[in-house]
């Protein structure tokens, strides 16, 4: 199979689908690669150590869509990509169809078969290439909260730590999943009181178990994230509904009565946020204000990060790319329900139920198509 590795062109966007260890696997299993000159840069790869790997290194983005059965990515197609989708191409990358309509139709038209890493299921019921991003997104969401609680970058103007004497940050995480853990381990570790909010009750008494520090677990009901919200410092947004929009949780009522200069990271705002007065930003323009509230809402936080965040990628979906391009797509999800559920767009249909119901459209099940 050819398998093509563009740049990413999304607002400083510097991660890269594939490091060049990664392509070394994939040219050492008898399949071509190629690479756009330049893609690799942001995370601190080059042109020649990709043509080492034995990729085929190209001028163009163009080249490299024209050119291959199968589009490895990062971030979801944007409008100038658009004319390189087509009805033979597998687009294997983040979709997160939910938040976008224009996408999804883009998608549907062109009818490129469209497999989201973020819908991928493992033989648990877990998102193996959602996580590590999740992970990244977590922590990175606690430094992110600190910088910007600063005085001089627009928060309150408080110390997560405190000081002896001196109360630290509160800082509320809505969601204990993977996002939610590794933003609660780091701002406990950086000695912040942090509340957590979860539904599930069982989750919650684990997270108590394996958490230590200032923590306080509370059941997720409207009150409990009003009150929370109203008091804290900062506020994290780390709900995810697999393949779906994330569920308003906070708000704009709740927003105006939280102090001046408190800060809220969405993670989830890629699918939509759980903030009712969150919208996409960008790492050239990350922030804006509500109410005296500093929001941050940039939907490709691990962007920032891209070495790290390159590598822990990779490690995920290599086995499901090199799944793909020996046995081909059908028999691929045919061999691995938990990749067929990663199928979004199959032949113009949309294929993922919650995808369908976002938008009011028809659902048509992967395997009727087949």
């Amino acid at each position: 199979m050819i398998i093509g590795i563009p740049k990413e062109i999304k607002d400083q966007e510097f991660r890269v689908s594939t490091p060049p260890g990664g392509v070394r696997a994939l040219t050492s299993a008898g399949h071509k690669v190629i690479v756009q000159s330049g893609a690799g840069q942001g995370s601190g790869f080059s042109d020649e150590e990709y043509r080492r790997a034995g990729a085929i290194v190209v001028d163009s983005a163009e080249e490299v869509w024209r050119q291959a059965d199968m589009v490895v990515k990062v971030k979801e197609p944007l409008p100038p990509e658009y004319p390189y989708l087509r009805e033979d191409l597998i687009l294997f990358t983040y979709l997160h169809l939910a938040a976008s309509e224009e996408v999804t139709r883009a998608l549907m038209e062109s009818g490129t078969t469209s497999i989201a890493y973020e819908t991928v299921e493992d033989e648990h019921g877990r998102l193996p290439l959602l996580i590590p991003m999740s992970e990244v997104a977590g922590r990175m969401a606690v430094q992110v909260s600190a910088f910007y609680l600063q005085r001089t970058n627009g928060g309150r103007g408080k110390l997560f730590a405190g000081v002896p004497g001196v109360r630290p940050a509160d800082v509320v995480i809505i969601g204990g999943g993977t996002v939610g853990t590794n933003a609660a381990q780091i701002a406990l570790g950086m000695g912040a009181h942090v509340t957590i909010i979860e539904k599930n009750l069982e989750r919650l008494r684990y997270l108590d178990q394996i958490l230590h520090g200032s923590l306080t677990t509370l059941a997720s009901n409207v009150h409990n994230i009003a009150e929370t919200v109203r008091y804290a410092d900062v506020v994290i947004g780390a709900v995810l509904i697999k393949g779906a929009r994330a569920p308003k949780l906070v708000t704009r009522e709740m927003v105006a009565e939280m102090k001046e200069g408190s800060v809220i990271v969405d993670v989830d705002v890629d699918q939509g946020g759980c903030v009712e007065t969150i919208h996409p930003t960008s790492h050239s323009n990350p922030t804006y204000f509500v109410d005296g509230v500093l929001h941050y809402g940039v939907a490709n936080m691990p962007g920032a990060v891209p070495r790290t965040s390159t590598f822990a990628l990779s490690n995920a979906t290599l086995p499901y790319v090199l799944a793909l391009a020996e046995k081909g797509f059908i028999r691929a999800v045919k061999d691995d329900p938990g990749l067929a559920k990663g199928v979004n767009v199959y032949k113009g249909k949309i294929t993922y139920p919650a995808v369908a119901e976002a938008f009011g459209m028809e659902y048509t099940p992967l395997e009727s198509l087949l």
